[in-house]
């Protein structure tokens, strides 16, 4: 089996973070969130190569990849021109001649892929039933539980199981003869979408088995990546030094060792990555890169990046890599 990664975005809901780091290695309790997603690739262990997509700071996303999952044979490839999910997909072609598992890295799941190796569908789409449906595309599904139909963004309940973006696909000539049919046509809102290739597969007779995942969480946004900051720290990845000189730890935490901490106040849900600084701090609902120092601080709800420095500030603050801010209040 293949996998193809698309990892091409700019991230720009995630700026000023994303000018310096690209968005799958943003982190998420102290993990790129890229590396929850090759993980469970891992453990599949009949990958045969790993193809990703690059496009913004590819340099980094293609150094990352060798050195921390160089067991994984790999393919990087630029997608040049941001044409859409299909376009992105569509660049793995002269290299897939197999089952293609299909997954973009805006989030982070939790769903059993042991089902990919006992499934005799041409294909399955995973899903995750929301409440605020119309933010999504939904998938439509008959009464076996095979995909009739994606709806983007829907008035009407016609369906709550939203599309997150992982795919396993068995019938791989299909899936890129609906690419090609795609990328011949006008596109759809300016892009050309995966969603309509699977749309091709269905109205040409292929069966795509719909599943939900048991968990789904969003790292698009910054609100969403400290909220799912929050659930990986709830579901056992929090740890903390054992000495930390004059603080109160307030759990769950993620703070590495080599973190300096004094007179402070840490947590919940705060991730504090080495080499940082907090000196007489109150921080809650927070992510903190590496070698960064705060002092006299009291934040929540807050990104702050590497080699920063933050002085007396007070607040909700996204602050970047190497950004010096300073109150004087």
């Amino acid at each position: 089996m293949k996998v193809i990664i698309p990892l091409a975005g700019k991230g720009t809901r995630l700026r000023p973070h994303t000018h310096t780091v690209p968005k799958p290695m943003l982190r998420v309790a102290g993990k790129p969130v890229m590396d929850y997603v090759l993980d469970d690739v891992r453990k599949l262990g009949d990958v045969s190569e790993v193809i990703y997509i690059t496009g913004h700071l590819k340099e980094t996303v293609e150094a990352h990849a060798r050195t921390a999952y160089a067991d994984l044979p790999a393919r990087f490839i630029e997608q040049k021109v941001q044409d859409g999910t299909a376009g992105a997909v569509a660049l793995a072609k002269a290299f897939v001649q197999e089952p293609v598992l299909i997954i973009f890295v805006d989030t982070i799941f939790d769903a059993d892929l042991g089902v990919i190796k006992t499934s005799l569908d041409d294909g399955i789409i995973w899903t995750k039933e929301v409440e605020d449906y119309q933010r999504f595309g939904v998938v439509v599904t008959d009464a076996n539980g095979h995909m009739t139909k994606i709806v983007e963004k829907p008035k009407t309940p016609i369906s709550k199981r939203a599309n997150i973006g992982l795919y396993y696909i068995r019938d791989w000539k299909l899936l890129y003869e609906g690419i090609d049919a795609v990328l011949k046509a006008p596109q759809n809102q300016g892009e050309y979408y995966l969603t309509d290739a699977f749309q091709y597969m269905i109205d040409h007779g292929a069966k795509l088995k719909v599943l939900d995942v048991h968990g789904w969480y969003d790292a698009g946004k910054i609100d969403t990546l400290l909220d799912t900051n929050r659930v990986m720290l709830e579901k056992g990845l929090a740890r903390k030094p054992k000495e930390l000189e004059d603080c109160t730890i307030i759990e769950p935490v993620y703070i590495e060792d080599g973190v300096v901490a004094t007179g402070s106040t840490i947590g919940p849900n705060v991730c504090v990555l080495a080499g940082s600084k907090l000196l007489s701090c109150t921080v809650s609902d927070t992510l903190i890169g590496t070698k960064s120092m705060l002092a006299r601080c009291t934040i929540s709800k807050s990104l702050i990046g590497d080699r920063v420095v933050m002085e007396g500030v007070k607040g909700e603050v996204t602050v970047g890599d190497d950004a010096e801010v300073r109150s004087r209040a």
